[in-house]
């Protein structure tokens, strides 16, 4: 799927003001009981590359370290045509796949695939339960920010479809009708 890269190191790499999110990940990865190889890899992506499919076993989130990657997802024209429209763009400091933590499925909600070369850290879903139970301080501050996260996310899809229902109504010449 992609290539094992080197050890995380955001200290030497790490753009400015990424926020706290990633200072509280970076903590975890550097903590010696959330073992490389185990906790968390890094990997190298190329443009074009799928890290994530729709649809398939969600096990891992993963930080953008470097490069872009495009979030898609596949929506139904009619019987048997789809498109798969970009849901936005994922840059260095971003966090995808969260939401394997919190589905009861754990199916992936989206398809993300590299944009450009760069570079990521995959972190074990289950893995990182285990470490946020044993250290709930540092657990409770990476939910608030996830939940942070969710929150800015659900918000921009409800303007987008908000903007989307009217200029569906506005070009079906439906709202004059309202």
């Amino acid at each position: 799927m992609y290539q094992t890269g080197t050890p995380f190191v955001w200290g030497l790499v790490r753009p400015a003001g990424l926020g706290e999110m990633v200072s509280l990940l970076e903590k975890i990865i550097g903590d010696p009981a959330f073992v490389e190889h185990i906790a968390w890899e890094r990997h190298l992506f190329r443009p074009s590359q799928i890290i994530v499919h729709e649809g398939d076993k969600a096990h891992s989130l993963y930080l953008v370290e470097s490069g872009t990657l495009r979030v898609t997802g596949r929506v139904e024209l009619e019987e048997k045509r789809y498109v798969q429209p970009g849901i936005g763009e994922l840059k260095a400091g971003d966090l995808f796949g969260e939401l394997c933590l919190f589905q009861p499925d754990n199916r992936r909600s989206a398809s993300v695939m590299g944009l450009t070369d760069g570079k990521l850290v995959e972190i074990d879903g289950h893995q990182l339960s285990l470490y946020l139970d044993k250290h709930p301080d540092t657990g409770y501050q990476l939910l608030k920010q996830l939940f942070g996260t969710l929150n800015r996310r659900l918000s921009r899809a409800n303007q987008r479809v908000e903007h989307l229902f009217a200029w569906g109504l506005k070009t079906h010449d439906i709202d004059k009708y309202l």
